[in-house]
């Protein structure tokens, strides 16, 4: 089952335990994938792209992926 839900940066945030901001910081340095949406101009992405992101990261020793 795929998991639709778009996320901000708040729940990339929350989801990786980090601020808003350092996931913010990943964008601007192009460590984030490519949003799934924007609208009105503020970026969203599927929970199934962050989890499939957060799985293949360097370093992702035992990161949640729930």
């Amino acid at each position: 089952m795929t998991d639709r839900r778009l996320w901000s940066y708040k729940e990339i945030a929350a989801h990786i335990r980090v601020q808003p901001d350092t996931v913010r910081s990943y964008r601007k340095h192009g460590l984030l994938p490519a949003p799934d949406l924007v609208e009105n101009g503020k970026p969203y992405w599927f929970a199934d792209t962050i989890r499939t992101w957060v799985a293949r990261r360097p370093g992702n020793r035992g990161r949640r992926t729930d």
